[in-house]
């Protein structure tokens, strides 16, 4: 497969799971969908040595057809607002989180590899103040080969 030919989808969903649940489900045509302002939710209840009930598994949707991509943070207010979801048969381009390059939790950059070449997509989402893009205003990091870039107007 040549990069012409990914087919990307981006939506802000609004903290609305069954929105992301649609998505995931139907836009199955699509390569990659890029989600921006995502819900985290309770999953089920871990054992837990501290309390009968178990502790509250926190995360994301996931759909047996996409491989997730998100960056995940310990720190309370600090989940990820962008997900990016890989159609699993464009697993072979072996797709990888690049925290180390941005880490904050309105951006999303994920490389790839296509005929000896590394390419990025980044998503990025943009909330009242503007966090992310100043972040990006004031980190220096030099990424050729940026297939989309995704933010929301305020």
């Amino acid at each position: 497969m040549i990069i012409k030919e990914i087919k990307i989808f981006s939506q802000d969903v609004w903290k609305n799971n069954l929105i992301v649940k649609t998505i995931l489900e139907t836009q199955y045509l699509f390569d990659i969908i890029l989600i921006q302002e995502l819900s985290w939710t309770m999953i089920c209840f871990i054992s837990s040595s501290i309390s009968k009930e178990g502790d509250e598994l926190v995360g994301v949707l996931n759909h047996s057809n996409w491989i997730t991509f998100f960056r995940n943070s310990l720190k309370e207010n600090d989940s990820s607002r962008v997900i990016t979801y890989i159609n699993i048969r464009l697993s072979f381009f072996n797709f990888s989180l690049c925290k180390d390059i941005f880490n904050h939790r309105n951006i999303s950059l994920i490389l790839f590899f296509n005929n000896n070449s590394i390419f990025f997509l980044m998503n990025v989402y943009s909330d009242s103040s503007q966090s992310a893009l100043k972040y990006l205003k004031d980190t220096e990091a030099n990424i050729n080969n940026i297939l989309i870039m995704t933010r929301l107007q305020y």
